[in-house]
């Protein structure tokens, strides 16, 4: 059974792949100088009100299952339901508590600085795909800017050619990560007959927003794991 929905999504990552490939780490470098971001030390970008979310890659993922398994939970917004109500994610994330705040956060400060996740390293240089005029979609600006921090402070070229790299390896590391889980969740799909439907998969969430649990299949470590989860455990996420 075919599912067009999971063809496009495939499709739009392979492409945002491709454009990744041709960005210059010194281009991105070039940039990082002239945005100049200063951390103040805030602590507001360790919170769901700016960042919805910390995504794990299956690396970080690995490094929390090694701390406390319990600190891991199904990414927010799962992004597919198979016909029988089952969800499927393409990670996880790391648990907040209710009012929000990073489980790691304290007065303002990480930690496990040192130890950080590799979404916390590159923080606040993540890439930004936006279509241009023509609407072809286009790696265009970096997109955690103009919330916090202070701009135009002096960047060594090192440190903002060292951003750059980070901030590719986490983008090329993410988008294989995508992929790999809907072409997993394709493959899947087929073999069970089913698709992503969404009607059902709204239906699904009102049913979760009421307190029914779900299954939700986290994609990790290439295979696909089975989680029960409630509303509850994501009420410091203001979601759904």
């Amino acid at each position: 059974m075919s599912d067009s929905y999971i063809d496009r999504e495939l499709s739009g990552l392979m492409v945002e792949q491709d454009l990744l490939l041709k960005w210059h780490e010194q281009d991105l470098a070039d940039i990082i100088s002239d945005v100049g971001f200063s951390c103040l030390l805030c602590g507001r970008c360790c919170t769901t009100e700016f960042n919805c979310h910390v995504f794990l890659l299956d690396a970080d993922a690995e490094r929390v299952m090694a701390m406390n398994p319990s600190l891991l939970i199904p990414a927010p917004e799962f992004e597919l339901a198979d016909e029988e109500g089952n969800f499927y994610v393409s990670g996880y994330a790391l648990r907040v508590r209710e009012d929000g705040s990073c489980i790691f956060l304290t007065d303002t400060r990480c930690r496990i600085y040192d130890e950080r996740f590799t979404i916390c390293r590159i923080y606040p240089y993540m890439l930004h795909r936006e279509p241009d005029r023509r609407k072809n979609l286009e790696f265009r600006q970096i997109s955690g800017l103009n919330e916090h921090g202070e701009y135009h402070c002096p960047i060594s070229e090192d440190d903002a050619l060292t951003f750059a790299r980070e901030t590719i390896a986490y983008e090329k590391a993410y988008l294989a990560q995508m992929i790999g889980f809907y072409r997993a969740v394709r493959a899947l799909f087929e073999q069970k007959n089913t698709r992503h439907i969404r009607a059902g998969y709204d239906r699904r969430i009102q049913e979760f927003r009421k307190g029914a649990p779900v299954v939700v299949n986290v994609w990790f470590q290439g295979t696909f794991v089975p989680v029960t989860v409630r509303r509850e455990d994501y009420l410091g996420f203001g979601w759904p």
